[in-house]
């Protein structure tokens, strides 16, 4: 039903008097996707098709604008081929807007009800692959979410209320009035979808949902005309066939054990920019610090995540503007794909051989940035890990957020959490007499970007180490080859160990052997 091709695509109109197959057939940089419609009608301006019609929607119309800028579409026999930029307009412009119309579906009808904690409560795509239902997260704790449905891991690609899961029992609901509606236990309305306002000669009317193949949820009017969709409110996942629009953004979980919106963001803004961010956690829609574009010029329309697995930025005009995974090559297997932004600030493409049954696994295609460790630096916030923590990037090429010796995590379940000093600080009413109760830890290459409060150029390391070790309020103290050296003052953020640093960091501790009690 729904196909694509690296060197064009085909869409084939049923229920005409000449069968009539219209084909790209340009060596084309795009891909699009391909539907099987039936009861079209075309219509015809001389030798130009000026719209479809397709079981009462129409697919698209050829705008009089166009019709002077753009190739026209010859009639042959039974062929008639697009060029580049006619083709791209139908594709792009419109395709993208009526695949729901062209998938069979299985339909949710109004009343219909799912319970949170009912194992079997969910309603699924028709090819079974995705499921829209409860997922509970922790122990009678629930996100209404939709997930991959044949893989053992059900991995979540979209939830509703991410910040505030629901109590066993709690119910999600598609009604006439209200929409589809959230609900506690308590019967207290904890989230709906927002369908769009209607006017005085066309009222908006909610008639049924469908759980489609694409991983997408829709809410549909008597005529089958799309009121919302999930693929429109994205969370943290892009699944293949998907857009983000201008204004739109993935927003990465917490943390791996907590799914509500964390500390970083993928976001194409209405300038056009599409970067990834840091957020002023816990505004999280509140952006702080760039660490990636992927355009200087601003001119990004959206967004697209291709069948085969490519990620394209694209201009108004369909032109690639980025590859946001440069290197990428196209599928040749049948997977199940998707981009996420994840916990700790690496977008990262993932794939799954749909032919696995049981015993595979997500791998990873491509990520980006590089190194989140050193790509990080913000002027308020901790960084990538936590406050008085430092990154490092292992030999799994993920991100590992490690405590300085003497200090200890605030959360044992999450080590991007931040750490804090397991003994009493320095007393600066003793002055330098309480410097004997103190030394250092050595870590090579690391440092804390953006925490020092003073710095001292053409001095040795060891009057380096003394001035912070006489200075209650010094921390850390930092020292370069060359005669720099820096006191760091807590908490300190943005800290990194990577052979780039090529920085030595003096970690101040107690040596008497007194510790905080750690809860």
């Amino acid at each position: 039903m729904v196909m694509s091709s690296p060197q064009g695509v085909e869409l084939y109109l049923g229920n005409l008097a000449s069968n009539l197959t219209l084909t790209a057939m340009t060596n084309i940089e795009y891909e699009c996707i391909a539907i099987e419609l039936t009861g079209c009608e075309a219509k015809w301006l001389g030798n130009v098709l000026a719209d479809i019609h397709c079981g009462g929607s129409q697919l698209f119309q050829l705008q009089s604008s166009l019709q002077s800028t753009m190739p026209t579409l010859e009639r042959e026999t039974h062929s008639y081929y697009y060029y580049y930029y006619y083709y791209y307009y139908v594709c792009i412009s419109f395709l993208l807007c009526f695949v729901t119309s062209a998938q069979s579906y299985n339909n949710v009808t109004l009343g219909s009800s799912l319970v949170a904690g009912d194992i079997s409560s969910s309603w699924v795509s028709p090819s079974n692959d995705f499921a829209f239902g409860f997922q509970e997260i922790e122990s009678g704790s629930f996100l209404l979410a939709i997930w991959f449905n044949r893989i053992p891991e059900k991995t979540i690609t979209w939830s509703a209320n991410r910040d505030h899961p629901v109590p066993r029992g709690s119910k999600v609901k598609l009604t006439t009035d209200r929409s589809l509606i959230l609900i506690d236990t308590s019967g207290h309305e904890i989230w709906r979808a927002k369908l769009p306002a209607g006017s005085r000669s066309r009222r908006v009317t909610l008639f049924s949902a469908a759980m489609l193949d694409t991983g997408n949820f829709v809410l549909l009017d008597r005529a089958s005309a799309v009121l919302w969709q999930s693929f429109d409110e994205p969370t943290d996942t892009l699944l293949s066939g998907q857009t983000l629009k201008q204004g739109s953004r993935l927003i990465a979980s917490f943390s791996k054990m907590n799914n509500s919106n964390g500390r970083f963001s993928f976001d194409l803004g209405f300038d056009g920019t599409l970067a990834l961010y840091t957020t002023d956690f816990p505004l999280f829609n509140t952006l702080n610090s760039n660490y990636e574009t992927f355009n200087d010029q601003g001119l990004g329309y959206q967004v697209l995540f291709s069948q085969s697995g490519i990620l394209h930025l694209v201009d108004s005009t369909g032109k690639v503007l980025a590859d946001v995974f440069p290197n990428e090559v196209l599928h040749e297997q049948v997977l199940y794909q998707r981009v996420i932004l994840e916990y700790d600030g690496v977008l990262r493409h993932y794939v799954y051989p749909k032919s696995t049954s049981g015993s595979g696994g997500w791998t990873i295609k491509s990520f980006t940035p590089d190194n989140i460790c050193t790509a990080v630096i913000q002027q308020t916030g901790s960084g990538v890990c936590g406050f008085n923590s430092y990154c490092k990037l292992g030999d799994d090429k993920r991100p590992h957020c490690i405590c300085p010796p003497s200090y200890v995590l605030l959360d044992q379940n999450n080590d991007m959490g931040g750490c804090y000093q397991n003994f009493p600080t320095q007393s600066c009413k003793q002055g330098s007499q309480d410097k004997n109760q103190f030394d250092f830890k050595v870590l090579q290459d690391v440092d804390w970007p953006l925490s020092d409060y003073e710095h001292f150029q053409d001095v040795t390391v060891e009057w380096c180490r003394e001035v912070c070790l006489t200075d209650c309020f010094c921390a850390v103290a930092v020292f370069r080859e060359g005669g720099d050296c820096w006191k760091k003052k807590l908490p300190l953020s943005n800290g990194k160990n990577d052979t780039s640093v090529d920085r030595t960091a003096f970690i101040k501790i107690r040596i008497n052997g007194r510790f905080n009690h750690v809860n």
